[in-house]
């Protein structure tokens, strides 16, 4: 009787535990989630959005464990012009083949890899960036609160064969060169 209550409380103890760690996964709300964008050029910048298609955080507990992301990249928008202020041409060319390429790519993914304490619900994140078809590690922090995160990226575009308009491929172009990098701010809700 003794050995029976003893395999009863191991076995309470134990189920305890594993529901505790349980992972949960929690579904971005992609229509109140914002990615911003931002490129910068000799001669200034262009801002704009780009939407979430779908997006899952996971956490242990409280504790952030991974998450997976697509974004749709035919909703690339420039934000910083209007229309008949080049708006058209830049949201048409960031689109075309020069750029993201959407037609034959219409989306990209991240995907988290590892995950790493930094501080308090901020968290070291490597992952794999898809864009155009091609996979490279990045590594940023993430901010999780309650029911959001917010991260801010930099990305090397010429890694994904993104060349047009860099000085690092191509020369004499002056005050015409785009900055290798591009930079994104997320905020998601969940």
């Amino acid at each position: 009787m003794k050995n029976l209550k003893s395999i009863a409380l191991a076995l309470v103890v134990a189920l305890g535990t594993l529901s505790a760690t349980a992972q949960t996964s929690k579904k971005v709300d992609v229509a109140q989630s914002k990615i911003n964008w931002v490129g910068k050029k000799m001669t200034g910048q262009h801002s704009g959005t780009i939407n979430l298609k779908e997006g899952n955080l996971i956490f242990n507990g409280k504790k952030l464990a991974g998450g997976n992301f697509t974004v749709d990249m035919t909703s690339i928008n420039t934000t910083d012009l209007k229309a008949g202020e080049g708006k058209e041409k830049l949201d048409g060319h960031l689109k075309a083949d020069d750029f993201f390429g959407v037609e034959a790519n219409p989306t990209a993914t991240l995907v988290f890899k590892s995950i790493g304490v930094k501080a308090k619900n901020v968290y070291t994140v490597n992952a794999d960036l898809t864009i155009k078809g091609i996979t490279k590690p990045i590594t940023f922090d993430i901010t999780v609160n309650k029911n959001d995160a917010t991260a801010k990226l930099s990305v090397d575009r010429t890694k994904y064969d993104i060349k047009y308009g860099s000085g690092s491929f191509f020369e004499g172009l002056g005050d015409k060169a785009i900055s290798d990098n591009f930079d994104l701010v997320v905020n998601l809700k969940f």
